[in-house]
């Protein structure tokens, strides 16, 4: 997407907001901020102008100011009227901070300080004004061209109102004076919009919370490139504009991500593509820090899930990933808009591994990853089509690998014994001694009515006998019980897919509650 629009970049030190303007391309974004430039006539810097103004009967010197020291900002023009002595010069424009009035440096001085002496300077004034690039919102400053004459202006002054047509002083001269015009070797200036910066997308980030907490910014947020370029905290006027720039932002990295997929995918073989990657928030367990979150970047890459803390952007750094795990044994989780009847469950299993995590958690859009040993990451992304998008990725991952792999062994024991357990796409469970191979069981997947394990390492299958119709019990030790109960998930989810993939497409949390919105 391509978009252009004003928008206010928020400095959080000084608490001002700046005007600024957004250019969005496919492969960029760019931040402008108004600027005076030299156009014609000289090409010395258009930082200082000194511009001398003749003061008219009617209209005085055809400007406005605002600000002062006592708001710790420069007095500004804020009005410039049209066909009047500051106009006509083709020197000034809103947005100017005077420096120096008649040679009086003026900088650190109050708003009626500069009134009393633009009032009282004469029928010539000479001004040295500088363009304030970084004006804060609160002056309101219009960023359009000059605008018509106004007389709203009153006889006192403020710092945060106009103060302008009173600026007339008392005139000398009856006979009305000459009007300011530029001279014809004088330089020409005009105000643009300048770029400032420019802000990669390809794999950047978004953040619409302060950084590390669970505090949402209203109607604000920041992108940061890979290399950690920052565009500031980017403010709109409403939350429609907020929303509407966030997702075309997040369109372009997306598209963008994909593009980078590919690139990678061109160097992997067929078993190794990458299904998906971006970047999500880690909620940080067990830490004091007032930093509750941390950007990570996910990827689902051939039988693994890796953990980055940045992409990785050669195929080198596929091996310095902080975590990988292998795709069969884990578990996508949904959280906030879990529901009972979740596909998973559907399988008609229950594995005691659907535990409500216990966290105060103000995001939306959090999913976890059940890992081996009965730990887990839990991650944030900005937007619900982005969850929609991890539910579908970490699905379509795992069933490609369950279907490439086949199947999966792990040594276990029971009463002394040392056994092995494999769940095999196929054929589906099977115990066998370990040293004389010899099959102790086998059921189907179709068999598994349930199961109960003590949370540690001992687990109780329940299968049907066909030919009995009677329960079977089937105990057995595992070092990593949580492992192989996310495989055996895996497989009989594969499995459902294998059978009926529309099912399994109808019951997605994700997808269900964005629509339902």
């Amino acid at each position: 997407q391509t978009k252009t629009g004003i928008a206010l970049l928020y400095d959080e030190v000084s608490e001002n907001a700046y005007d600024i303007r957004l250019k969005l391309t496919k492969e960029v974004l760019t931040i402008q901020k108004q600027d005076v430039v030299c156009v014609s006539g000289s090409d010395h810097s258009a930082n200082h102008r000194t511009v001398t103004l003749r003061r008219q009967p009617v209209g005085g010197l055809g400007l406005s100011i605002k600000g002062g020291a006592e708001h710790k900002v420069p007095v500004v023009i804020s009005k410039i009227f049209k066909d009047q002595a500051a106009e006509q010069t083709g020197m000034l424009f809103i947005g100017d901070a005077i420096i120096q009035v008649n040679g009086i440096n003026v900088e650190s001085a109050t708003h009626e300080e500069v009134v009393h002496l633009l009032r009282n300077a004469g029928d010539e004034v000479t001004i040295t004004v500088q363009y304030l690039r970084e004006a804060p919102s609160f002056l309101k400053l219009p960023l359009g061209s000059p605008g018509p004459p106004s007389d709203h202006s009153s006889g006192t002054s403020s710092p945060l109102f106009d103060s302008g047509l009173h600026l007339n002083g008392n005139s000398t001269n009856t006979a009305p004076s000459s009007p300011s015009s530029p001279i014809a070797n004088e330089p020409k200036y005009e105000k643009r919009w300048l770029d400032t910066l420019s802000v990669p997308l390809s794999m950047a980030r978004i953040s619409r919370y302060k950084t590390g907490t669970d505090k949402l910014r209203s109607n604000a947020f920041e992108v940061l490139a890979l290399d950690g370029v920052s565009t500031g905290i980017l403010q709109f006027y409403t939350a429609q504009e907020s929303a509407d720039w966030l997702r075309a932002m997040s369109t372009n990295i997306s598209d963008l991500t994909l593009q980078n997929m590919k690139m990678a995918n061109k160097c992997c073989s067929s078993s190794d593509q990458v299904i998906h990657m971006g970047w999500v928030n880690e909620r940080l367990e067990g830490t004091d820090s007032s930093q509750l979150y941390k950007f990570k970047f996910l990827a689902l890459k051939g039988s693994s899930f890796y953990i980055f803390s940045t992409p990785p952007v050669s195929t080198l750094d596929w091996v310095r990933a902080e975590k990988i795990y292998n795709l069969c044994e884990v578990l996508f989780k949904i959280h906030k808009l879990w529901l009972a009847d979740d596909c998973w469950l559907q399988a008609n299993l229950y594995l005691g591994i659907h535990q409500d995590f216990d966290l105060e958690d103000q995001r939306p859009y959090c999913f976890s990853v059940l890992v081996g040993h009965g730990k887990s990451h839990y991650f944030n992304v900005e937007l619900g089509s982005e969850l929609a998008m991890w539910e579908k990725s970490f699905q379509r991952a795992i069933f490609l690998e369950v279907q490439r792999t086949g199947s999966k062994t792990y040594m276990c024991s029971w009463q002394g014994d040392t056994l092995c357990f494999t769940v095999d796409f196929a054929l589906g469970f099977t115990c066998f001694d370990s040293k004389t191979k010899n099959v102790l069981w086998r059921f189907k997947f179709s068999q598994l009515k349930g199961s109960s394990d003590d949370g540690k390492t001992r687990v109780k299958l329940l299968f049907q006998n066909l030919d009995t119709k009677q329960i079977e019990t089937k105990e057995l030790e595992f070092q990593d019980l949580t492992a192989v109960l996310h495989c055996i998930h895996s497989f009989i989810a594969a499995k459902v897919a294998s059978v009926d993939p529309v099912f399994i497409d109808s019951q997605s949390i994700a997808r269900r509650y964005m629509y339902s919105n």
